[in-house]
């Protein structure tokens, strides 16, 4: 899907670099890029379906829709509006979820050879997730919120005749109440339904004050539904306790199984821990599932475990050693054992664990591979991205696989006459001598002789992981003529539990320490103008790149995005209050000192770098007071310091196709000027 390219704002400031040559991958591209994702083989392994997005420019936000074709890649075409396809056992419909008339999510099915347009299942007043069809295709099973109705009356005077008075406060009794991208919360609870395929009436299979599917510090989440064989029992993954207790639950989860036609529900798991995405065995007789057990640490690796669906001996971890965190379960047709994939190192890739626990690497290479669905014949797809090459929908023979075959190719066409810059795999010694992973971008056309500004991006997280995929945002700034340094310092996922636990309740710490030495390490190799070193990051990133320039005055200009900067108000006005909680060993009405060493706020008064502060305007995750702080603290100093306040946008400042443009432009735009932007910043007292 191409659309005509509209003219971009003339607020949107652009660094002279990205008009300069026509083979560089500009922002105007942008508004022409795609992406793929989901894709669910047919249970024949004859045809895929796979959601697509594309940017619908005069809307200004991304579209998708579901599109199909042959296994081999042939007859792409468009099927239907709608989003998380899932074929019917017997591969003659696809089931998914899209807007009725009136907008609201419905559940739909699609017979695939037939010419009508899909049936609407379901007429629900909330969102359905999670569809997933039973054995024989007579029903599916899916998760809907319940509501709660939750009531204070009290008497107040009639009002007059003809009055317009306000609406009567929200009434929150809850610590989650509220989540980033959703906002307002109103009290319900996650439960369990069946629907006939067919149509009719959903019948609910579970009820109470406790959520179906595993939540993170009470964010709503999709849950993960595995039928038995027979049809008869639902197992999946949630948490069961008193309403206060599931209020106050940060990220445990239990393995749940229930009887479909009496309702009879069943707890698997026992330990308390983190268990979730179940996956019962085509013979009914073991569950595979993931997780670790109980632990302050705010980083632990998931690993692969297995227990028989009748509990009769305590589960098995099968993936101890490979200490990864596993995800994406799929067993084998044969039933002989699991398929996952895990992040490694920047990288992702599918692995196999037997029954008996054997484990084996499956796909090699340097990319990130998901694993989304495996068809009867043992054709796997999944997507695919590395270096130069954006998200595609590939598939592979599991037992041939080094032979991954791409099938898209939806953005050829963008990348065709474009020159990208090369990415350069890097490991240099942090200061006490650990070793850290990294990646540099180069513009186009590099010469080591020429001295380059350097940007060093930032992840967020902080359990997060670069990777070796394809980064739109990277390739743009060096386009623009910046060499860009992104690393995974300690706190980083894909190292194991140990590296990405190194800053439990010490956070920022030696993450700040790895980074810099990155930083003297890309110095080392002498193409990096050292008076034009720049950072930035946004979340977790913003929280390091305001702590950098507490502690440094090395960088020439920072761009500051969507940071915490204030430990103690943050855990009070973010979404996730248990995480912010977890950082440290004692409340702050305990003992504060540890809260406020660990703030950037508190560094500001040795801060000398020019800033640029950006945030969104709706951000419940990092919320906008956190950037307030921080602009103030910087202003009241005479640092040079400018704030963005980015409309309809929640944590980060890049869902909306516009703001992600005006994202790279003024930072570029910033750090191309040092912060000296004339008529907009004031020069700091020497």
């Amino acid at each position: 899907m191409r659309h005509a390219v509209f003219s971009l704002l003339l607020l949107l400031v652009i660094a002279p670099a990205s008009r300069a040559q026509s083979d560089r991958l500009t922002l105007e591209r942008y508004l022409e890029w795609e992406d793929v994702n989901d894709p669910q083989i047919s249970p024949d392994g004859r045809r895929i379906v796979f959601t697509r997005r594309w940017v619908d420019k005069q809307k200004d936000r991304w579209q998708s829709a579901l599109w199909i074709m042959n296994a081999d890649g042939s007859q792409q075409r468009f099927l239907v509006e709608g989003s998380s396809p899932r074929w019917s056992p017997d591969g003659t419909r696809i089931a998914f979820i899209a807007e009725d008339e009136n907008g609201r999510p419905q559940i739909f099915v699609k017979w695939v050879d037939l010419p009508e347009p899909p049936t609407q299942l379901t007429h629900l007043t909330e969102a359905p997730g999670s569809i997933t069809w039973s054995p024989d295709g007579r029903m599916i099973a899916f998760t809907m919120n319940v509501p709660v109705e939750v009531r204070w009356n009290v008497d107040l005077p009639k009002p007059p005749e003809g009055a317009t008075w306000t609406k009567p406060p929200r009434l929150v009794r809850r610590l989650h109440y509220r989540a980033d991208r959703r906002g307002f919360m109103e009290e319900a609870y996650t439960h369990l339904f069946v629907i006939p395929a067919e149509g009719g009436t959903p019948r609910q299979l579970t009820e109470g004050t406790w959520h179906v599917g595993p939540r993170f510090d009470g964010l709503p989440a999709g849950a993960t539904l595995s039928w038995t064989p027979d049809g008869r029992t639902i197992v999946f993954d949630g948490f069961k306790a008193s309403a206060d207790s599931v209020d106050r639950n940060y990220r445990n989860a239990h393995l749940y199984a229930i009887d479909v036609a009496t309702r009879q529900l069943r707890q698997l798991t026992r330990e308390p821990g983190r268990w979730t995405q179940p996956a019962v065995s085509p013979d009914g007789r073991w569950v595979a599932f993931t997780g670790y057990a109980e632990t302050r640490q705010t980083y632990h690796a998931a690993d692969l475990w297995l227990m028989p669906l009748d509990g009769s001996t305590a589960p098995r971890n099968l993936t101890r050693t490979l200490d990864r965190d596993v995800s994406n379960l799929h067993w084998a047709p044969d039933g002989s054992g699991v398929y996952f994939t895990i992040d490694d190192r920047g990288t992702r890739n599918v692995y196999f664990a037997s029954v008996r626990g054997e484990v084996r690497q499956v796909t090699r290479g340097v990319h990130m591979l998901t694993l989304s669905s495996i068809a009867r014949n043992g054709i796997a797809v999944g997507v695919r991205t590395s270096y130069h090459e954006p998200d595609d929908v590939v598939r592979f023979m599991l037992d041939r696989p080094d032979q991954i075959e791409r099938l898209t190719a939806v953005n050829d066409d963008v990348l065709q006459d474009v020159k990208l810059g090369e990415v350069e795999e890097i490991w240099y010694a942090s200061r006490d001598g650990t070793r850290i992973q990294g990646w540099i971008v180069k513009p186009p056309d590099f010469e080591p002789s020429q001295k380059y500004p350097l940007i060093l991006h930032i992840h967020g997280g902080p359990h997060a992981m670069y990777n070796v995929g394809f980064n739109y945002s990277f390739q743009n700034f060096a386009a623009n003529g910046y060499v860009v340094l992104y690393t995974n310092p300690r706190g980083s996922t894909g190292y194991g539990t140990e590296f990405g636990a190194a800053i439990s309740q010490a956070y920022p710490g030696v993450d700040h320490e790895d980074l810099m030495a990155g930083v003297d390490a890309v110095l080392a190799r002498g193409y990096i103008d050292p008076d034009r070193l720049f950072v930035t990051g946004c979340s977790g990133g913003g929280v390091l790149s305001s702590w950098a320039i507490g502690q440094t005055d090395r960088f020439a200009a920072a761009a500051v995005r969507c940071p915490v900067t204030d430990w103690i108000s943050m855990a009070g006005t973010t979404d996730v209050p248990l995480f912010t909680f977890n950082w440290f060993d004692r409340p702050f009405w305990e003992d504060p000192s540890d809260w406020l060493a660990r703030s950037p706020l508190m560094l500001a008064g040795r801060v000398k770098t020019p800033t640029l502060l950006m945030t969104g305007e709706l951000d419940l995750r990092t919320p906008m007071s956190q950037t307030e702080e921080y602009y103030v603290a910087l202003k009241m100093r005479g640092v040079p310091v400018v704030l963005l306040r980015f409309h309809e946008e929640y944590h980060g400042t890049g869902s909306r196709p516009s703001n992600f443009m005006r994202t790279q432009a003024y930072i570029m735009d910033w750090f191309e000027k040092k912060g000296r932007i004339p008529g907009v910043t004031v020069e700091a007292e020497e």
